[in-house]
């Protein structure tokens, strides 16, 4: 499993580009999509809504479990992947492309943010 390195990382294992604009993309990790198992149902935050870093802000339902979804940072929701909320098995099979979850106006960026590097020792335990 291969993280991209120009991304950050939540140790509840969601994932952030870069702000572009003030606004950032939010997915979960390959690690997160594979743990679940086939996702099959997606709640995610409405535009409009504000998020509060490591708050849940929504939900992935998977043939093995709920979880909750965390967003990694604070801010206002602009945009919701409407392509995930009606094909939910992108979270599993594009993770870091078309899985994406939502777009974020950060207002706030936690300091613990991980790197890929990072991450990948996190999951390794």
């Amino acid at each position: 499993m291969s993280n991209p390195q120009q991304l950050r990382y939540s140790k509840e294992h969601e994932w952030l580009s870069d702000a572009e604009d003030g606004v950032a993309t939010v997915g979960i990790t390959e690690h997160a999509a594979n743990a679940l198992g086939d996702v099959v149902f997606v709640q995610l935050p409405e535009v409009g809504d504000t998020v509060t870093a490591g708050e849940t802000c929504g939900e992935l339902e998977s043939t093995k479990s709920v979880s909750d979804l965390y967003s990694p940072v604070t801010g206002e929701i602009t945009e919701v992947n409407e392509d995930v909320v009606n094909d939910p098995s992108l979270v599993n099979s594009e993770p870091f492309e078309g899985g994406w979850l939502f777009k974020v106006r950060v207002s706030e960026e936690p300091a613990d943010l991980l790197s890929a590097d990072e991450y990948d020792a996190h999951v390794a335990g």
